[in-house]
């Protein structure tokens, strides 16, 4: 029996390495619908506690963080300085140098 979008959103997440970040819809091109950054939004946020995921390397697709300040943002950031991501002056990360490729 195949894995479920959601299953196999799960593992894609579980595997983004440290240092590294991977973006909404590349997750959901991974997983198999390229059209479903949303819902891989969705699964993030509902199951990240759940499923013990590194949520906070999933950005957008600008290599931003979605979360907005005072709502997760700032504790994103801290956490993905740490692991060695640089933010430039706009806040956003380069995606040509932090971008997971598996």
């Amino acid at each position: 029996m195949s894995k479920s979008f959601y299953q196999r959103v799960i593992d894609i997440i579980k595997n983004i390495p440290e240092g590294k970040v991977a973006t909404y819809g590349q997750i959901a091109s991974y997983a198999g619908n390229s059209y479903a950054s949303r819902q891989v939004a969705y699964i993030l946020h509902s199951s990240s506690r759940k499923e013990n995921l590194p949520w906070h390397r999933v950005v957008n697709s600008k290599g931003s963080i979605s979360l907005k300040l005072g709502y997760g943002y700032e504790l994103q950031k801290e956490m993905l300085k740490d692991e060695g991501i640089i933010f430039n002056k706009n806040g956003r990360i380069d995606l040509k140098r932090f971008l997971w490729l598996p």
